[in-house]
């Protein structure tokens, strides 16, 4: 039998664990450099932009664990270790950055690799007829296309 226990095929199944676990480590990275957005904040911004990015990784955090839940449904393990996020990371970093428009181009900047990600996953999801990791995605997206138009907002 090639099919997983959720009647997906087992190999289609298996590609989808590896870009989620990608999508999964670089969500951890673009959680941590909120977290220094968080932290580093300054200027006229500050009392708006910390909220902000509070809320921001608050978010990450959940997506994170919904994103590792996924992978085990789909029978394979969440990766959980600095050295592997950081290999297949391909959000920007941010380092010790204090200037809100900085800040905010740099969350636009790592929104938009993100997307990047989950759109592949999309497509993978739709051609498995996986419709758990399929509306997860979709979920994401919309989301994240509706912020990365605030946050232009913001910036313009």
């Amino acid at each position: 039998m090639n099919t997983t226990i959720l009647g997906l095929d087992k190999q289609k199944s298996e590609n989808l664990v590896i870009s989620l676990n990608s999508l999964l480590s670089n969500f951890q990275v673009y959680y941590q450099s909120l977290r220094g957005l968080h932290w580093n904040i300054k200027g006229k911004s500050f009392f708006e932009l910390h909220v902000k990015f509070e809320e921001f990784y608050t978010d990450s955090q959940e997506k994170v664990d919904l994103i590792a839940e996924r992978i085990l449904t789909l029978g394979g393990t969440p990766l959980h270790t600095f050295e592997d996020y950081a290999k297949l990371a391909k959000v920007p970093v941010g380092r010790n950055i204090t200037n809100g428009t900085e800040a905010v181009t740099l969350v636009v900047k790592s929104l938009s690799e993100l997307l990047k990600i989950e759109r592949v996953i999309l497509d993978e999801s739709d051609e498995a007829n996986d419709e758990g990791t399929n509306s997860m995605m979709s979920d994401f997206i919309a989301e994240q296309e509706k912020t990365i138009w605030m946050l232009n907002a913001w910036l313009n």
